[in-house]
């Protein structure tokens, strides 16, 4: 039998974010979605990480202390651990990060792996931008990547 998954939605600048964990880490800060009928609502489970997340939109917070839960290849394990290092307000590009994990041929392969990131903010994907300066891709939409950057850079 599987642990049913718990869930709170918190309203933001950035539109409706859902926020799931497993009753001890969280495991999903995803833009845009709604919680599925398995799902339970539980914001005693997740007031810590909505508290931190709000400071955070609110330029009070710049580093999340949570436990995080996100099953992945070792492959992608690997990149966001690696992007948990990219310091508050800093960007990097995609072949800086494949090479700061021992791969520098592999940037699409972390692009690929930044893009499946299920935590979004907290595992700060939006840190990676393109080697010519420009944004690149983002799975939470161009928008959204640029208010965060902007939001760090204040």
């Amino acid at each position: 039998m599987t642990a049913t998954l718990l869930y709170d939605v918190v309203p933001s600048p950035l539109g409706d974010l859902l926020l799931t964990s497993d009753g001890e880490r969280l495991t999903g800060l995803i833009f845009d979605e709604a919680p599925t009928d398995e799902m339970e609502r539980d914001r005693a489970a997740l007031k810590r990480s909505v508290d931190q997340l709000k400071a955070y939109l609110a330029g009070e917070l710049t580093e999340f202390d949570l436990g995080l839960e996100q099953p992945g290849t070792e492959f992608q394990q690997r990149v966001w651990a690696e992007l948990m290092a990219i310091p508050y307000g800093e960007t990097i590009s995609y072949a800086e990060l494949a090479h700061r994990i021992g791969q520098p041929k592999a940037s699409r392969a972390v692009g690929c792996a930044n893009g499946r990131n299920r935590i979004a903010i907290v595992v700060p994907c939006h840190r990676v931008i393109a080697a010519d300066g420009t944004l690149g891709g983002y799975g939470g939409e161009l928008w959204r990547k640029e208010w965060l950057l902007n939001l760090e850079r204040r």
